[in-house]
């Protein structure tokens, strides 16, 4: 079966979670209904609804397995939750941040990309060299690869 997710931080083309979308179909870019605060949540972003923003991402198909990497990539349903939102490509799951906020700076214009990427950003610039939890499970991931890659080789 697939699935259609909504994808608008750490999973997004070039960031570093993006690995786990590798065999999910990309069906285009898309902007919410301005019906959501992102809110920096570290090294990651986390949306929740009742705000006044539109958030910028992109959908993706995946199959049961693609799902299920993500939702542990988001500690579904404990940190986050998932919830069906319109796209042009049909009902789409999104993960909403299910913590506290107290203390979380906004992102302005609901765009993680853009926000990671202003140079003239010290929030952003800090972003870009946290090792967070997600980032460590992907070089995590890589080192065991790593690894059965040289027991199959030796």
């Amino acid at each position: 079966m697939r699935h259609q997710i909504f994808v608008y931080g750490t999973l997004l083309r070039g960031e570093i979670n993006h690995h786990l979308l590798a065999d999910a179909e990309y069906l285009g870019p898309h902007r919410t209904a301005p019906c959501f605060a992102l809110y920096l949540l570290g090294a990651y972003p986390g949306a929740v609804r009742g705000g006044m923003t539109a958030i910028v991402g992109e959908v993706y198909a995946v199959d049961r397995a693609g799902l299920q990497r993500l939702d542990r990539l988001e500690d579904y349903p404990q940190l986050y939750d998932r919830k069906l939102l319109p796209s042009p490509y049909g009902r789409t799951w999104i993960y909403l941040y299910r913590g506290t906020l107290r203390d979380r700076p906004l992102i302005p214009g609901g765009d993680w990309r853009a926000f990671a990427a202003d140079p003239d950003s010290i929030r952003a610039a800090g972003v870009r060299q946290v090792r967070d939890p997600k980032t460590r499970r992907r070089q995590q991931d890589r080192s065991r690869t790593t690894a059965d890659a040289r027991r199959i080789v030796g």
